[in-house]
């Protein structure tokens, strides 16, 4: 196994040292703020203190959009809350049937069918929809592409209001109010919002101008926390203070609906960004893969304990089916790559696949490969429907722009991605997409990359340094956790824990002896390092609590042969 290539971050030492004196902090912590695009005591204070909230009326259409939501409310007319079928959707969705539901306001929920009707609104539905009373629309996650549908909505004599964080390059749909901060000319300060948080931000606009709320507006920041992380939105401005917020309620199950969905996962501690990630929106977004979206939805706003259990046992059911269907794609997805002669991108595809499975999948082989790619399931009229996922610095939405003439539909964030396209047109794509990603690598394929924070010395890792990187909690996309490397260390000792991981006690010349685990990297040997070689150390320091104490462990993210000599 290959170490990666290490990219260490350039900073002035002398703005560095002046940081962290005016701070009180040590130079790797300055070096960490510095890293965030953090320069001055003021902005650090601001960036690692609870962020003020943005005025919402910024938003573009806040103030049409809160104005129709209060005559529904006051005449009680049908509201219709259509979602996306993933955790950002349903977290959207549940958290304006909660606020805008105890105002007393006629409300109900539609998610569409991932493989039925497809991501985003569509005429049927709409038509549905008018034909059972509604007259309000308000999408969560999707709806400004929508043109059509929009338009026939109003043709039919229905509102729609827009919830969505989508990049767009359109001129706006005609709906009462497109709120989306990545428009032209917004005047939002931050673009990072989910489509939850951009619901919160509603809900708060409405409380503002109306002075009315049927529940306290920070019972709703878990749903705005399951969302920003599980959508990975950066973890910065206003997100952080969502996220740090919401986990405190998550944590403690205020809401039954999550309280289930951590038994059935089996999470016993306080919940961190990896929780919410690896365990609780897995499940959640199971039932929009293979089931029904609303599942989650319902999960999400029920006051009944009962019915919670029900769902999240439900939802784990799923999970389980999503994971094998999951490790059959993939297996069958590496199986066509060809590692000896791998393009700059991967698109694969297959009439056997499960629509439900390909995002999943794509990132796997993103992990695998460091290829940007797209994962497509073609259903039994040759459409398909694909996800695409990329590495750091390739815009997959500009890389998919350039290809719009051979796409039925595409739609996304730089990072991550929809299409659907025609089985006919499957090799067009391919072929054009692979050049675009070829172009940006300049023919050269991509590398995986570890980007460190600061070399430090191994007398500077101390309890103190560990204390300071918890004010840059949480941690996520946009606030990664602190990387450090330490240069010519010699391994006293060196072993393979639970078949697996790799368990190392290193010192760097004369400095104490430093406990450090390597999760999945098995022995030195298997990463191609002789015993007795002095080694670079890639790591993040924590406390490892055992037996009662607390001592400090680095935990490996990689590790080299150093280049200053052997022990």
């Amino acid at each position: 196994m290959k170490s990666k290539l290490w990219v260490f971050r350039e900073f002035d030492p002398f703005h560095r040292a002046a940081l962290a004196q005016a701070l009180s902090i040590s130079s790797a912590s300055a070096s960490l703020l510095l890293a965030r695009g953090v320069t001055t005591p003021l902005e650090a204070t601001s960036w690692m203190s609870q962020q003020m909230p943005h005025d919402p009326f910024l938003i573009p259409d806040m103030e049409p959009a809160v104005e129709r939501l209060h005559q529904a409310v006051l005449t009680r007319e049908p509201v219709c809350f259509y979602g996306d079928y993933d955790v950002d959707g349903m977290s959207a969705t549940a958290l304006y049937l909660s606020f805008f539901g105890s105002l007393g306001a006629n409300v109900r929920a539609y998610v569409p069918h991932r493989k039925r009707e497809g991501y985003g609104l569509n005429a049927a539905a709409v038509q549905q929809l008018h034909d059972e009373g509604v007259s309000l629309l308000v999408t969560s996650d999707c709806g400004t592409t929508s043109h059509h549908e929009i338009g026939l909505a109003k043709q039919l004599g229905m509102d729609t209001i827009v919830t969505d964080h989508h990049q767009t390059s359109e001129a706006m749909p005609p709906a009462v109010a497109v709120m989306n901060p990545h428009r032209a000319g917004a005047q939002y300060p931050f673009r990072g919002l989910c489509s939850a948080g951009l619901a919160y931000k509603v809900v708060q606009a409405y409380q503002m101008r109306y002075g009315e709320a049927g529940l306290p507006l920070e019972s709703l920041l878990d749903l705005v926390a399951l969302a920003t992380i599980a959508d990975v939105v950066p973890l910065q401005d206003e997100n952080r203070g969502f996220v740090q917020q919401g986990l405190v309620q998550i944590s403690r199950g205020a809401r039954c609906g999550i309280r289930a969905l951590k038994q059935v996962a089996g999470v016993v501690r306080d919940c961190s960004p990896e929780t919410i990630a690896f365990k609780l929106a897995p499940r959640l977004n199971a039932a929009g893969r293979l089931d029904h979206a609303l599942l989650g939805v319902q999960l999400l706003t029920t006051d009944s304990p009962a019915e919670a259990q029900r769902l999240a046992e439900r939802l784990e059911r799923l999970n389980r089916e999503r994971q094998k269907i999951e490790a059959d794609v993939v297996s069958e997805a590496v199986e066509a790559v060809n590692e000896q002669e791998l393009p700059a991108a991967l698109i694969l595809a297959s009439r056997r696949w499960h629509v439900g499975v390909v995002g999943i999948a794509a990132a796997r082989l993103v992990e695998r490969f460091h290829r940007p790619t797209v994962v497509i399931a073609i259903d039994e009229r040759g459409v398909g429907k694909g996800s695409a996922r990329t590495i750091g610095g390739f815009d997959l939405y500009q890389g998919l722009a350039a290809c719009q003439d051979l796409l039925d539909t595409f739609g996304g964030h730089p990072a991550a991605a929809g299409v659907t396209v025609q089985e006919s047109r499957l090799d067009t794509f391919r072929d054009r997409f692979t050049a675009a990603v070829a172009e940006w690598t300049c023919g050269t394929p991509a590398v995986p990359t570890l980007h460190v924070d600061a070399e430090v010395q191994l007398s500077e890792v101390t309890a103190t340094l560990i204390k300071e990187i918890g004010a840059f909690h949480p941690f996520g996309a946009g606030n990664p956790e602190p990387t450090f490397a330490v240069k010519g260390l010699e391994v006293m000792d060196s072993r393979t824990v639970g078949e697996k991981h790799l368990k190392m006690t290193v010192r760097q010349g004369r400095s104490l002896p430093f406990d450090s685990i390597g999760f999945g990297m098995k022995s030195l040997l298997d990463r191609g390092i002789p015993a007795r070689t002095t080694v670079d150390l890639a790591f993040l320091p924590e406390l490892n609590h055992w037996n009662g104490y607390d001592r400090i462990q680095l935990r490996i993210r990689d590790l080299r042969i150093s280049d200053q000599g052997t022990a």
